[in-house]
């Protein structure tokens, strides 16, 4: 039996793309600053010696990893998730410095940007109002800008504790009110610059499901990864397949007799009772036309346990209208692929095996599954067939041989 093959879909971010954007967009955020800001007091040399370095970088990356999978949760949890990093860092730098790790204003800095920064995502993912949506991005946009202004006025003040000892003093300096004015308002141009990406993928995302949506209709889940992974996947080519119709006994004479409507409705529950099995035993291509069901799979046996899921359920289904149905099974080479035009193209299958199993379903009788000759002989060990019997079909000097499956 063939093993369906797993593709990649590109309409999703991969993981990495996402820790990434996580990582460098959040969580390195203040790490960075941080680590920038000691090695100027302290010199590279002698930082990179120490912990510090090491246990930022490590606590940043924890932190993107676990908020990045909590983001594909129905619980993001970004409050606590932005608390992984300093958190981390404070539990080994404490067990080493002891409580000197808190008299550094940017320990406890780390803490203070980390709490407004989550409490803003929190706000941001708990409301639907896109208004209140922008206007904590912007907020949370500004506050990440103002890590180097806070970081800026912690150098400073370390460097010269005695010319900036308070806000005053620092804000004396035309350069400092500068800088104190500059920074917010960058963080705000880049909050507004976020608001409009975020609203702009919001609808990219909308309009791509749509997309989605629409072409699974006409090629299935399977087919559409496999024609966006590589757009030659689907071209025209000769290959051995399966082919299954079910068609519903005396279903013309039957809708006649009931208004359109109901016909429709009954129809649109015939399809979906059909549609689970196929999906669930992974046939490769299938369509429906009035009450007629064809499908395609690459390997036969599959196509017989779907037949026999068929009936059991369609039957069941269609009893109370006091109809049934017949299908007919067939395998062979066809040609599958894209067929069409530039403008419009739909995938189908061509060929005798189609032909040949269309003509099998319209011999069955009512509750029968009809397997040709080839698939018998090709798969008889395991497969319990009534005594076969010829019939003769449109289009074909011969007649043919047909094994009715036994069914349990």
């Amino acid at each position: 039996m063939n093993v369906p093959v797993k593709n990649k879909n590109p309409l999703r971010e991969t993981f990495l793309n996402r820790f990434l954007r996580e990582f460098f967009g959040n969580s390195a955020w203040f790490p960075l600053a941080n680590i920038l800001l000691e090695v100027l007091l302290e010199g590279f040399s002698q930082y990179v010696i120490r912990p510090d370095i090491y246990v930022l970088f490590s606590a940043a990356a924890l932190q993107a990893y676990i908020l990045t999978r909590w983001n594909t949760t129905d619980k993001p949890r970004r409050l606590l998730g932005n608390l992984i990093g300093p958190l981390l860092y404070t539990l080994v730098e404490f067990s080493i410095e002891g409580f000197e790790f808190f008299y550094s204003l940017n320990h406890v800095a780390y803490w203070v940007f980390s709490l407004i920064i989550g409490s803003l995502q929190f706000l941001s993912q708990r409301t639907r109002s896109n208004t209140l949506q922008g206007v904590f991005t912007l907020l949370e946009n500004i506050s990440r800008a103002s890590i180097l202004l806070v970081m800026y006025a912690i150098f400073e003040n370390a460097s010269s504790p005695n010319q900036y000892f308070d806000l005053g003093s620092f804000l004396s300096d035309p350069s400092h009110v500068f800088v104190t004015i500059a920074i917010p308002i960058l963080g705000l141009s880049l909050g507004i610059s976020d608001v409009i990406v975020k609203r702009y993928q919001t609808q990219l995302q909308e309009v791509s499901g749509k997309l989605k949506t629409y072409s699974e209709w006409s090629l299935g889940p399977k087919l559409l990864d496999q024609l966006l992974a590589d757009s030659n996947a689907l071209a025209l080519r000769r290959v051995q397949r399966t082919v299954l119709f079910m068609d519903i006994r005396g279903f013309t004479r039957w809708s006649e007799h009931h208004a359109p409507e109901f016909v429709v409705d009954m129809l649109n529950q015939y399809y979906r009772e059909s549609e689970e099995v196929l999906i669930s035993l992974n046939a490769r291509k299938y369509k429906f036309n009035a009450d007629e069901v064809m499908a395609v799979f690459e390997d036969a046996l599959t196509a017989i346990q779907a037949a026999e899921a068929l009936q059991t359920r369609v039957s069941k289904w269609l009893a109370p209208y006091e109809l049934g149905a017949g299908i007919g099974i067939h395998m062979g080479h066809l040609v599958e692929g894209l067929l069409g035009t530039r403008g419009v193209r739909i995938f189908d299958v061509i060929g005798d095996t189609v032909n040949t199993a269309k003509r099998l379903e319209s011999a069955a009788e009512r509750g029968e599954i009809l397997l040709s000759e080839t698939l018998f002989n090709a798969h008889q060990t395991g497969i319990a067939t009534n005594q076969p019997r010829e019939i003769s079909v449109k289009g074909k000097t011969n007649s043919l041989n047909v094994y009715p499956l036994a069914r349990t």
